[in-house]
């Protein structure tokens, strides 16, 4: 039988079940919620993903990123872990880290594996589901994907300057390139202010 989830209201509705929620998940339940210790040595989203057993209908939500989607996992689906809301336990495959610099985990992506079922992500911004052709390539912002099937993505920088080596906030416009055939789910990115702390202007030079 199908595992069922209802998406209304901003809130991601599960039954009895063993799930992998988000940290901080369900926020409202019937009857009992009780997290279980998740076994396994190498676990990278273990930090992300908690596994909870519910007796009685769930209600996953987060309000700073009220934007769900459900991603059916017909094939193989690779998602940033820290964008996944709720998923049926028996879904899970495996995680790892995606590292878009070779050998440096700066900018690296928690990601986690699920084959079967479906999982409930949950953005901040909208989420629109892309199809790349066999032989296409689609450049995605890494902080915009949220999920994606077929290859590994490979990292791109367009330009790479001394200070994007020397700085801690590493790259700036780090990319991900996703060779098709494959989907991929990006969502919106946040549009930040420049800073103005050593402009001239601000200070009215």
């Amino acid at each position: 039988m199908a595992v069922v989830v209802t998406i209304a209201n901003g809130f991601a509705e599960v039954g009895a079940g063993t799930w992998l929620m988000g940290r901080a998940q369900p926020a409202a339940f019937f009857g009992n919620a009780v997290r279980r210790r998740r076994k396994g040595w190498r676990l990278p989203d273990r930090g992300r993903l908690e596994l909870v057993e519910t007796t009685a209908a769930a209600k996953c939500s987060y309000a700073a990123r009220p934007f769900l989607t459900h991603i059916p996992c017909v094939e193989p689906v690779f998602a940033v872990s820290e964008k996944v809301l709720v998923a049926p336990a028996e879904a899970w495959f495996g995680a790892k880290a995606i590292k878009p610099i070779p050998m440096s985990m700066r900018s690296a992506l928690c990601v986690t594996e699920f084959r079967q079922e479906w999982l409930v992500s949950a953005t901040v911004g909208r989420t629109v589901r892309m199809q790349v052709s066999d032989g296409d390539t689609l450049s995605a912002r890494i902080e915009a994907v949220v999920a994606w099937t077929g290859n590994r993505p490979t990292g791109y920088c367009p330009k790479l300057g001394i200070l994007d080596i020397l700085l801690p906030r590493g790259p700036r416009d780090m990319l991900f390139h996703f060779h098709g055939p494959c989907l991929v789910w990006v969502e919106g990115t946040k549009h930040e202010a420049p800073s103005t702390k050593y402009s001239r202007r601000a200070y009215g030079v």
